[in-house]
């Protein structure tokens, strides 16, 4: 009877241990393909949900996670509002706006990727204006680009 106590009771350490690791987020390199995809996925649903009409533009990634054993992605994300509008063409190398007009954003984006289907889904997005003001963010949902032109 021990015995079998003792192999439960480690199952069961183990277990839990395997749980845990697999809810843990662990730091990346910010050139993984499949997370450079996510940010390029979360950097055109920020722009395309936002209602402002000037487009942003990554500027700088500060975190690169993933959660173990999924395709889910954490990323901290500075993004720098162009004088380009949201649906041009070459976004990547608009200027930023100056003065009055420039403002920069740091967004925190929960990805949860399927690159193989095209398939991207927002679980979570907080944005603050850089100098700390609450920065309305659109409100998370599943969007799914789909062999579909960001212009449109």
């Amino acid at each position: 009877m021990f015995p079998k106590a003792a192999l439960l009771l480690g199952l069961a350490v183990v277990g839990i241990h395997v749980r845990t690791i697999q809810k843990e987020f662990v730091d990346i390199s910010k050139d993984h393909d499949y997370f450079a995809v996510s940010v390029e996925f979360a950097v055109a649903w920020f722009n395309r949900a936002h209602e402002e009409e000037h487009a942003y533009k990554l500027l700088e990634v500060r975190r690169a996670q993933q959660k173990n054993w999924t395709m889910i992605y954490l990323m901290d994300l500075e993004l720098g509002r162009t004088i380009c509008k949201k649906y041009d063409q070459d976004i990547d190398n608009c200027p930023l706006q100056e003065g009055p007009e420039e403002k920069k954003v740091s967004c925190t984006f929960i990805v949860d990727s399927r690159p193989w289907f095209t398939q991207f889904t927002l679980l979570n997005s907080t944005c603050q204006q850089k100098w700390g003001e609450e920065f309305p963010a659109p409100t998370a949902a599943p969007f799914l680009l789909k062999n579909e032109s960001l212009e449109s």
